[in-house]
């Protein structure tokens, strides 16, 4: 399943290089030239893993990953310019991932993508179960319990589910439910997303309370759906 990549750097030549060299290895990349522009993508699409410079109009790197850490967990790899141990020590300290001086070579950068997409999938791997109001899932076994009962999905409801709650909040694109699930292969010129999230949908409404009037899947018309439920406890 191809990952996507959001790139934050003012650089618009060094997008274009990254862009063309990382759709050749089987990424979906996006690129901004400003960071306000970059929180905006972020917080309105999913990406896999964020490529954030350090120098950059209006806000710097450093500034952008703060804000970025506010809401996201998305693994960041840092670039800079100025390869100076104090800037690596710092861009670290606020929760970037990873870091790499300017000039470099694309196939390096590749690997370090490669090798912190690797450490993410086994931090969630490990995760524990996923609580948010009323509703339990459970990685492990691949299941989710709503108001204490099972249900029953299948493969596909799983990680369209799952999709969901790593998501949670956020409007997702029909686009994006199909590039993010993985091994689901979905017919791109039918309506085979709209069912499937209908399905859920219904399976959420069949095991809600007669209390519970929320909407968990809501329609945003002409874009996609947003999954919305409260953190457990709340």
């Amino acid at each position: 399943m191809s990952k996507s990549i959001l790139i934050i750097d003012d650089d618009n030549k060094l997008n274009e290089l990254l862009q063309e060299y990382l759709g050749k290895n089987n990424f979906i990349t996006t690129a901004v030239e400003n960071p306000k522009d970059g929180l905006v993508k972020l917080k309105n699409n999913h990406y896999d893993l964020i490529i954030l410079d350090v120098m950059l109009p209006d806000m710097d790197g450093f500034e952008t990953v703060k804000q970025i850490r506010k809401d996201h967990e998305t693994p960041v790899v840092m670039l800079t310019a100025r390869g100076e141990v104090t800037d690596k020590v710092v861009g670290l300290e606020l929760g970037a991932d990873d870091y790499l001086p300017k000039p470099f070579e694309p196939r390096e950068l590749l690997a370090r993508i490669q090798s912190v997409l690797r450490r993410s999938e086994l931090k969630l791997k490990k995760n524990e179960n996923i609580m948010l109001k009323e509703l339990v899932v459970d990685p492990n076994k691949r299941s989710a319990t709503y108001h204490n009962k099972d249900m029953e999905l299948t493969s596909t409801e799983y990680e369209l589910l799952l999709l969901f709650v790593k998501n949670n909040g956020k409007v997702l694109s029909r686009d994006e439910i199909m590039q993010n699930t993985r091994g689901i292969s979905w017919m791109s010129f039918d309506r085979s997303v709209d069912v499937m999230v209908s399905r859920l949908r219904n399976k959420f409404k069949s095991l809600g309370s007669k209390k519970d009037k929320e909407q968990v899947i809501k329609t945003v018309h002409s874009i996609g759906y947003m999954f919305f439920l409260e953190e457990a406890g709340k």
